[in-house]
């Protein structure tokens, strides 16, 4: 990848973070975030596209913006067939997956392959598929980055992270890792969760193995440091948010309650991450006979698979921030926008600049979905009454879409629409 290129990235990325001094204490843990944020955070994204999907009603005309992250929810939101997806990131490797799976999608030989690649993502043949049906067909920043080494990688080239278990690497899947092994030192192996045949068994797990882990010392210490929460892509001023005040122990207990205990593991593949790290055995030779919920993202179902094939030349991916790229729209010309939890890491300043544009893009209807560390919506009193104002906030459906989330881990899931 282009220095040039690198050198903008970082630009983009620490001034979305960087709110302190660097000599402040506060100042130094951002900068440390940065450094951490550079490379691959989310092999697998923690949004449920599936509630996405309902919240915004996306139609054949729709045209979208969303936030790439690990690209799971761009290849997933192609099965709603909008017009036109918009994926935009400041994390260059986002940008890299998320590019290299179009291109998976419409390159590899067929469905069998491609969920070798990204379903199991632990086999040598990757490589060989990556070098012989896909590195051709990538633009020349996704085949710097892919072909390039790192020290996680003790050298190695990144695709070969294809062939040693994707879903353990990156800053999330290297937390979770941390996390197995501390429960084990307790003598708790959390995979045990993924046997289990029933919510009252997953219930009875919850409550005499995991729980009792979150009183322990060393995890009330360790999670009480901001520094504790970068593996999940959780920077200074979002783990504040988070805590809300209080004990970070506690409210991470809560959170993972509601992600092992709330949805039966047959249907939740974020349950079947956290607790078995990857998707469950057997996952591709599953069907919509499942169910919508079934054991693995829209993208990697076989029903959804020549779907997503077709269509995957209307998405385009950017390294650029969520403001910048709005900037190049034309006026009422969105349906869709789709901001994570990235708004969580702004200042009101920025929150300002990103829903002018969204105001001014939005055609009448439009609908914007986000996810906060909290509960409440933070745009009240921080975002311009006079923009605010033309917006609906869908209180009890943004509550019960919240609920339906299966990836358990933030406050609150928002919903608006655009009165025009």
């Amino acid at each position: 990848m282009a220095n040039g290129t690198l050198r903008a990235s970082s630009q983009r990325l620490k001034t979305a973070v960087h709110r302190s001094n660097a000599s402040l204490t506060e100042g130094m843990l951002e900068r440390l975030f940065t450094f951490a944020f550079k490379g691959l955070v989310y092999p697998q994204i923690w949004e449920d596209p599936d509630v996405d999907m309902r919240a915004l009603k996306l139609a054949p005309h729709s045209r979208m913006i969303t936030i790439a992250s690990g690209g799971c929810n761009v290849l997933s939101y192609l099965t709603a067939d909008p017009q036109e997806i918009i994926a935009v990131d400041l994390n260059r490797a986002h940008v890299a997956l998320t590019r290299l799976k179009l291109a998976a999608a419409q390159k590899l030989p067929g469905y069998e392959s491609f969920y070798r690649f990204f379903g199991e993502a632990d086999e040598k043949a990757n490589v060989g598929a990556y070098e012989r049906f896909l590195r051709d067909e990538i633009d020349a920043d996704t085949r710097s980055y892919w072909e390039g080494r790192d020290l996680a990688g003790w050298g190695r080239k990144r695709i070969t992270l294809f062939s040693r278990d994707l879903y353990h690497h990156g800053l999330l899947g290297y937390f979770i890792g941390v996390g197995h092994f501390i429960a084990k030192l307790y003598g708790i192996d959390p995979a045990h969760m993924v046997k289990t045949r029933s919510l009252d068994e997953q219930r009875s797990f919850f409550d005499t193995a995991l729980a009792p882990l979150f009183d322990k010392r060393l995890v009330r210490w360790a999670t009480s440091k901001k520094m504790s929460l970068y593996g999940l892509g959780i920077p200074p001023a979002q783990y504040e948010a988070l805590a809300g005040g209080g004990d970070m122990a506690g409210v991470l207990r809560a959170r993972l309650e509601k992600l092992a205990c709330d949805f039966p593991m047959s249907e939740n593949y974020f349950a079947w991450q956290a607790f078995s790290r990857g998707y469950a055995p057997g996952g591709s030779t599953r069907t919509v006979s499942t169910g919508p919920a079934g054991p693995l993202p829209p993208y990697l179902r076989a029903e959804h698979f020549d779907a997503i094939r077709d269509r995957a030349d209307r998405v385009s991916v950017v390294n650029r921030s969520f403001t910048e790229r709005l900037a190049e729209e034309d006026g009422a010309s969105l349906d869709a926008y789709v901001l994570l939890d990235a708004q969580d890491w702004m200042t009101d300043a920025q929150l300002n600049a990103v829903w002018s544009e969204i105001t001014r893009t939005a055609r009448p209807g439009a609908r914007v979905v986000f996810r906060t560390a909290a509960e409440p919506s933070l745009l009240p009193g921080r975002v311009a009454d006079e923009t605010l104002d033309r917006w609906d906030y869908h209180e009890a459906e943004s509550l019960e879409l919240g609920r339906q989330d299966r990836s358990s881990i933030y406050g609150g899931f928002h919903l608006y629409s655009f009165k025009g």
